[in-house]
C-alpha cells in the first residue's frame, strides 16, 4: 500500500479528528471525507457543523454529507470515488455489504475500547459506569456484524480511579490516531496481521435511552460513584428534587449504617454538603448545578439553597430528558 493509494475517510465527532489530522500530517491522500449533516447545538439551537466537517474544510479537503450513507447517493458517492481504502472513526453509520466491497483493502474502523469487550456505540462511557481499570483502542476491519471484525492493533491505557468520561474520551481519541498511524504503516509494510475475535469474550450495551442519566441510589457507593464520572458530560448525570432537575458531576461513597430508605436526604449544609443514602452507606453530592445556576461545590450550594432533610429521591424512569 502506498500513501498516494485513495482513502476515503468517513467520521462525526471531536474523537475522529485527531485520525483524521494524522493522515493529513502524514500525507496520506484523502480523496473526500464523509460526515454526517449539521446539527442544532447549544442555547441557541444554532446550525453546527460536525467537527470532522471543519477540520477537512480547513484542510481543503471535499467533505460531502449524509443522514445515511448507505442512501442510493450515498452509495453512488462512493462508486465515483471508488476508495482504495475507507477509515472510519465514530462514524455513527452502519456500513453495507454493498458498501464494504468497494475499496479493495477494506475499511478500517476506530474503536475506542479492546475489542472485543465493550461492542456498541457508547464504550468509552460504558467501560467507567461498569468500573473498568482499563480501556484502549482497537483497529479492525469493518464487518457486518457490530464491531465483530479482525482485530488490526490493540493500545490499552488505565482508567484513573476519578477519570469521567469526557477525560478518557479525549484519551482514547489522541491514542487512536497513534494505533491507526502503526496500522497503516504496517499494511504498507506488509506486516500486518488480523486476529479474528473471540466472540465467546464479547460484550455489548446499548446507546443509552432517554432519561439514562437519572440517578438511582438503590445503587451502591462505588456504582454511583462509577456512573456519575462515566455520564460526565455526556449524557449527565442528574436528580429530581420535586419538579426541579439537579445535575451532579462528582460524587463520593463513604461508610454509613443508619437504617434510611436508598435516597434519603441524610444533611443538606454548608458544612457537609449534600448526604444521601445510599444500598451500601451514604453518598456526598461534591459538585452539583441547580436550575439557573452554574456548576458549584454542595456546600456552596447549600448555603443558599438547601434541599429538604429527609427528602427521598426515588428513580422515575426513564421519561426526563
Amino acid at each position: 500500500m502506498k500513501k498516494d493509494f485513495n482513502i476515503v475517510f468517513m467520521g462525526t465527532p471531536d474523537f475522529a479528528v485527531p485520525s483524521l489530522e494524522m493522515l493529513i500530517r502524514e500525507n496520506y491522500h484523502i480523496s473526500a471525507v464523509i460526515t454526517q449533516p449539521d446539527r442544532k447545538a447549544g442555547r441557541g439551537h444554532k446550525l453546527t457543523p460536525p467537527p470532522v466537517k471543519a477540520a477537512a474544510e480547513a484542510a481543503g479537503l471535499p467533505v460531502y454529507q449524509f443522514e445515511k450513507i448507505k442512501a442510493p447517493e450515498g452509495v453512488a458517492l462512493l462508486r465515483e470515488l471508488s476508495p482504495d481504502l475507507m477509515i472510519t472513526a465514530a462514524f455513527g453509520h452502519i456500513l453495507t455489504e454493498e458498501i464494504l466491497s468497494l475499496p479493495q483493502y477494506g475499511c478500517i474502523n476506530v474503536h475506542a475500547s479492546l475489542l472485543p469487550k465493550l461492542r456498541g456505540a457508547a464504550p468509552i462511557q460504558w467501560a467507567i459506569i461498569n468500573g473498568e481499570k482499563r480501556s484502549g483502542v482497537t483497529t479492525m476491519y469493518t464487518a457486518l456484524a457490530l464491531d465483530a471484525g479482525d482485530i488490526l492493533e490493540q493500545e490499552a491505557v488505565d482508567i484513573g480511579e476519578d477519570m469521567t468520561a469526557g477525560e478518557l474520551y479525549e484519551t482514547l481519541s489522541v491514542l487512536g490516531a497513534d494505533v491507526l498511524r502503526r496500522t497503516l504503516e504496517k499494511m504498507k509494510a506488509g506486516t500486518l496481521m488480523r486476529t479474528p475475535q473471540k466472540e465467546e469474550e464479547a460484550t455489548y450495551f446499548p446507546m443509552f435511552k432517554k432519561g439514562f442519566g437519572q440517578i438511582d441510589f438503590s445503587k451502591t457507593g462505588r456504582e454511583l460513584h462509577d456512573f456519575v464520572r462515566g455520564t460526565n458530560p455526556a449524557p449527565g448525570a442528574y436528580m429530581m428534587y420535586r419538579n426541579e432537575k439537579i445535575r451532579v458531576y462528582r460524587v463520593s461513597a463513604h461508610d454509613y449504617s443508619g437504617s434510611e430508605p436508598c435516597g434519603t436526604v441524610l444533611y443538606a449544609d454548608d458544612k457537609r454538603g449534600l448526604g444521601i443514602r445510599c444500598a451500601d452507606g451514604l453518598v456526598t453530592i461534591d459538585e452539583l448545578k441547580r436550575s439557573g445556576a452554574r456548576c458549584m461545590a454542595a456546600k456552596d450550594c447549600m448555603r443558599g439553597r438547601p434541599l429538604e432533610s429527609g427528602y427521598i429521591f426515588e428513580k422515575q424512569g426513564e421519561q426526563q430528558d
